[in-house]
């Protein structure tokens, strides 16, 4: 992709905001350093990498959106300098929307932390006290000091919470919870408004191509994950990203389940993996929703080459 740019007389470089979590990718220093051991290095790629809201994701732009939700949302400063933008992306399952793909890699992937936190502020993690045995799990990985062991119980202030999701994760019962049929539809519009900000501006100098190959049923944030759910299937691209996310999502649930996979009953063919991974969340909405504020069409033709 890079040497293909470079031809076309651009000037390409590989970029990513810091995340909200905890982790090697939090602040630009470990983030740069965690890119080159995965081999995004200048001498592997000819490109350089920056990641684009700054030291401590405090390079910030403010662009007009006009939404539901946000009227202005906070995009990495370097990305919306840029002239255009390829955005590449893993199609995967998540545990809050669903499904990852073009749509949730802009949204995420382009806000530095305090838009990653504004689309995070419909959840809001609560404990389920008859679960919790009091490990302290929670308490450890919370970023910003919001839970707390009160007794053998874990609490959670949500007045602090920035709703990073990492407690859910190690929690070895599953007795932090969300308030699914409330608080994600609005996230899920949250996540979409962003993804339409972070290219506002760059209308028809925008390509994605998503890649349908190792589909996981978690999410490529955490450091683990289980079998792929389908077959490989390919890789896709498109100018319209709401048209690219639902081929790549029809493509899968056409498919059948792996063995082994995590999916539940939903292993047929014709049957929607996503819902069989994470039963609580319509990861569709995201893209009902994106054709709504005139992101994109959830109508495609698929070309096959």
């Amino acid at each position: 992709m890079v040497e293909k740019i470079r031809a076309a007389g651009a000037k390409p470089f590989v970029t990513d905001t810091n995340t909200l979590y905890s982790g090697s990718r939090h602040n630009a220093v470990d983030h740069l350093t965690t890119a080159i051991e995965h081999g995004f290095d200048y001498s592997v790629i000819r490109a350089p990498l920056i990641i684009s809201d700054g030291l401590r994701s405090q390079n910030v732009a403010e662009v007009e959106i006009r939404q539901k939700h946000f009227k202005t949302v906070k995009i990495g400063s370097d990305i919306v300098a840029a002239d255009s933008m390829i955005v590449m992306s893993h199609f995967k399952g998540h545990i809050v929307a669903g499904f990852g793909g073009a749509i949730k890699n802009l949204a995420m992937g382009c806000a530095p932390a305090a838009g990653k936190k504004d689309q995070h502020y419909p959840t809001s993690p609560h404990v389920v006290e008859a679960k919790c045995i009091g490990c302290g799990k929670c308490v450890e990985i919370c970023p910003v000091g919001a839970a707390s062991l009160e007794g053998d119980v874990s609490r959670i202030e949500p007045g602090i919470c920035i709703s990073c999701g990492q407690c859910m994760e190690v929690c070895p019962e599953s007795a932090i919870d969300l308030n699914w049929e409330q608080d994600i539809p609005e996230f899920l519009e949250c996540l979409t408004e962003y993804a339409y900000g972070a290219v506002k501006g760059k209308e028809g100098r925008v390509g994605y191509i998503n890649f349908l190959l190792k589909i996981t049923p978690d999410c490529d944030c955490v450091p683990w994950s289980d079998a792929p759910i389908v077959p490989d299937i390919g890789i896709l691209a498109s100018t319209d990203p709401v048209a690219l996310d639902q081929a790549s999502y029809d493509l899968v649930n056409r498919q059948k389940g792996l063995v082994g996979s995590s999916l539940h009953c939903n292993h047929e063919a014709g049957a929607d993996k996503f819902k069989g991974a994470w039963p609580k969340v319509d990861g569709i909405h995201q893209l009902e929703y994106a054709e709504k504020i005139g992101f994109g069409s959830r109508d495609y033709e698929l070309v096959e080459i």
